[in-house]
């Protein structure tokens, strides 16, 4: 059947060139539910992408839509900055019982602005007021966020040149395996640590994020954060995990690095925290960094009262036992056995494939290859992103409450469409 044009006029002549996702994927959606997005001539998409991870409970998720309706309904508090709501009361209560005390987290919880690259923001700052030192640790092909300060521990050329100033007092240093195992882990940093002549000033702390996702799906062992933490604690640098878009059940557990055993000293957590796609971000660290003065950070829309509500039903309704997780896993095995036989058929093509829980990526020598397969897989009604710093890899992050008959379908899409541009 041949579907109308959707009018993208509009789109054209007053929103700016800086939009990016909708190059992609030229169509204008009109609805979602689930693991799929329609466009307003009734097509359906499979969506592999989960508004790059905000989405981890599918779009327009029943039980937490119903939740936001009732309170919406009883005219609850919808904007209330970092004043006291019952909506803040129950998402901290609930945040406590189904997340920090069955893992033994101490944490507090500090709600900043509703951009992960906030969280961020307030982690750095936090880390450099407590230790009294600006220097900042982070790792190459890194993605933190597009504010100053995130962008200073970000890695990509292209995403740093666009602040049109220096992005100063951090240093970047080898992420897991960046040297393809060449030399022992940590050995530079180790090396810069000890020696008075290298130029590096102590650091403050180290940012890191378990999986970098927008760096390319590359995947830290948990032997390497767990070297990464005991190298923190010994020369004095906070730890600190960037779990935006790998925490709330990415990667299987709640956090990321449940997995090595480690406990960050601070952890930045957005993206799927308010589960509906709703802006929320929090930054959580260790009581006694706890420092602030009053206001000392701050932003209007830091008390998202909304997000709050649907965040709750989220946690009541996926993290009070542990089935999430195990069925995460069996969809993360699913893919990957997928993908290896996409690699198995395409040896000459494709580097390999990598990931944990439900984010996965897929690597090709040829830079061009991801971009065309992407686009192909849009025409075949299937919604996949690339990613890395010279786009080379495809990069699935699909909903975690994805059916199996729905992963298999888009995986069999995504072999369609690497098969046919090849």
């Amino acid at each position: 059947m041949t579907m109308a044009h959707s009018d993208l006029s509009v789109f054209e002549a007053l929103e700016s060139e800086v939009r990016s996702y909708c190059r992609g994927w030229p169509t204008l959606f009109e609805r979602a539910l689930g693991s799929r997005m329609y466009d307003e001539n009734g097509r359906e998409y499979l969506d592999f992408f989960a508004g790059a991870g905000a989405l981890n409970y599918g779009h327009n998720n029943p039980v937490l839509k119903r939740a936001l309706i009732d309170y919406l309904e009883r005219d609850g508090v919808v904007h209330g900055l970092d004043m006291s709501t019952t909506a803040k009361r129950s998402f901290l209560e609930s945040f406590r019982d189904t997340v920090l005390t069955p893992r033994g987290l101490p944490y507090k919880v500090m709600f900043t602005g509703p951009t992960g690259a906030n969280a961020v923001e307030s982690a750095l700052k936090l880390a450099r007021r407590v230790k009294g030192r600006e220097s900042v640790i982070s790792f190459t092909n890194a993605f933190h966020g597009m504010s100053l300060g995130a962008l200073a521990v970000s890695g990509n050329a292209f995403q740093r040149a666009g602040a049109g100033i220096p992005l100063v007092h951090t240093t970047p240093m080898p992420f897991d395996n960046y040297i393809d195992g060449l030399t022992a882990d940590f050995v530079w940093l180790e090396r810069f640590l000890e020696d008075g002549g290298s130029g590096l000033n102590h650091p403050a702390a180290a940012i890191v994020e378990t999986v970098q996702g927008e760096g390319g799906v590359n995947v830290a062992s948990a032997q390497w954060l767990c070297g990464l933490a005991e190298l923190c604690a010994r020369w004095d640098m906070l730890l600190i995990v960037d779990d935006i878009q790998m925490g709330c059940g990415r990667t299987g557990d709640f956090f990321s690095f449940e997995e090595a055993g480690i406990v960050p000293d601070i952890v930045t957590l957005s993206k799927s925290i308010s589960g509906y796609g709703l802006p929320m971000s929090l930054c959580l660290f260790r009581p006694e960094l706890d420092i602030w003065e009053p206001g000392e950070h701050n932003g209007t829309f830091r008390g998202n009262n909304a997000a709050f509500v649907t965040a709750t039903a989220a946690l009541d309704l996926y993290w009070s036992d542990d089935e999430l997780k195990k069925l995460t896993l069996a969809r993360g095995i699913q893919v990957e056995q997928a993908l290896a036989a996409v690699c198995a058929e395409h040896p000459e093509a494709i580097k390999e494939y990598r990931g944990r829980g439900l984010v996965w990526g897929l690597e090709f020598h040829d830079a061009s290859l991801p971009t065309k397969i992407a686009r192909r897989a849009f025409t075949l009604g299937l919604l996949v992103e690339t990613s890395g710093p010279d786009r080379r890899v495809i990069k699935l992050l699909p909903a975690l409450t994805i059916s199996p008959d729905e992963l298999d379908e888009g995986l069999h899409v995504l072999s369609r469409a690497v098969r046919e541009c090849l």
